[in-house]
Formats: structure tokens, sequence, C-alpha cells
């Protein structure tokens, strides 16, 4: 497991967001990025997508709280051996669970070694 503090956890959630091309989060609508430990029910998840996703919204969606991408740094930290490891996790969950808010399926991101 990497040691890691939590600010430098969340300045690499930070920078994987940057990496998103400006058209994409430009259409990311009612959603936010969060860090947390850990999911309580699947302690080994490194991410999770919540909410509904884009592809999905219907002319009555409005008036709800945001969809919420939650990266798990205790996970993520757990399954790398180095700093280097780490940022690329951080960025791999992070664009995997942004393609979920564009309704990408997990079969299909598999397929683009994106899973």
């Amino acid at each position: 497991m990497v040691e890691m503090s939590r600010t430098r956890f969340d300045e690499l959630v930070s920078d994987a967001l940057d990496t998103i091309p400006s058209r994409l989060t430009a259409a990311m609508d009612n959603v936010v990025v969060l860090v947390e430990d850990r999911h309580p029910d699947e302690p080994e998840l490194l991410g999770l997508y919540e909410g509904v996703a884009l592809t999905d919204r219907t002319s009555d969606y409005g008036g709800v709280l945001p969809d919420r991408i939650t990266i798990f740094r205790d996970a993520v930290l757990e399954v790398c051996g180095t700093e280097d490891e780490v940022v690329h996790e951080v960025a791999v969950t992070v664009v995997h669970e942004i393609a979920h808010h564009f309704g990408i399926d997990e079969d299909t991101l598999h397929e683009l070694g994106w899973g």
C-alpha cells in the first residue's frame, strides 16, 4: 500500500479531471466528484458513479441532487505499489466513472481498455 496524504490524493483527482477534454467537461451536467476513504459495503471498490446518466435523462429530469462520482482513496492506495501507479489508477478511475455519467456501460469500458 502506498502512503499518501489526503491533500496529495485530492490533487491527483483534480489533475485527472484536468486531463478530460473541455468539450466533455462542458457537457457534464449536475455532477460532483468526491473523494472518500472507502465504500462502506464494498471496501475494494476504487470508484463509483451514482446518478442518472446523461443518456437516460428525460425532459422531466430536474430538481434533483447532483450525480456523484466518488473515488475511494484507501482502496486505490491499497492496490498500488508506487506513486506512479496511484497517478495512473486515479486517472483511469476518474475517466471510468465519468464515462458512466455519459452512459457508457462496464462492458464497453472494458472493451476500450478503461475497465
